[in-house]
């Protein structure tokens, strides 16, 4: 089984000092595959299956960023209808929705977004997910 990390731009290593200290060493490892966006993710796991792990950034396109940059670092909002591109959490969803289809339960994750907006609504979805769906 492996390790799947999305990130539109950065590689695992990038993440230390977005987790939590205990996990920085986790991202030294070289038995990562990159994924960089929805499309990517979601052909990884209909070819791989679901990985052991998944390592999520939320903001994984341009504007996503603009809407980083616009409203969540300025304000501490974020607007859905302003990004165009599907986000981290529609790879969440997805991830969900393929474990409970096949019957299979999450894997293992951490959010290493730049984005705590972002970063809760996934964590916090894929926590409800596994409560409600027992999977």
């Amino acid at each position: 089984m492996s390790k799947c990390f999305l990130d539109d731009i950065r590689i695992p290593k990038d993440a230390i000092g977005l987790v939590p200290d205990k996990h920085n060493q986790f991202y030294f490892a070289n038995d990562w595959d990159v994924v960089r966006n929805y499309d990517e993710f979601v052909q990884y796991i209909e070819i791989n299956g679901v990985p052991k792990f998944v390592s999520f950034d939320h903001d994984i396109g341009d504007t996503a960023m603009d809407e980083y940059f616009r409203n969540v670092a300025t304000k501490g909002t974020l607007d859905y209808d302003n990004i165009k591109e599907k986000t981290g959490l529609d790879c969440a969803k997805f991830l969900v929705e393929y474990c409970a289809d096949k019957n299979q339960p999450l894997p293992e994750y951490l959010v290493h977004s730049a984005n705590p907006v972002g970063k809760r609504n996934i964590e916090g979805f894929l926590e409800n997910a596994k409560k409600h769906l027992n999977i």
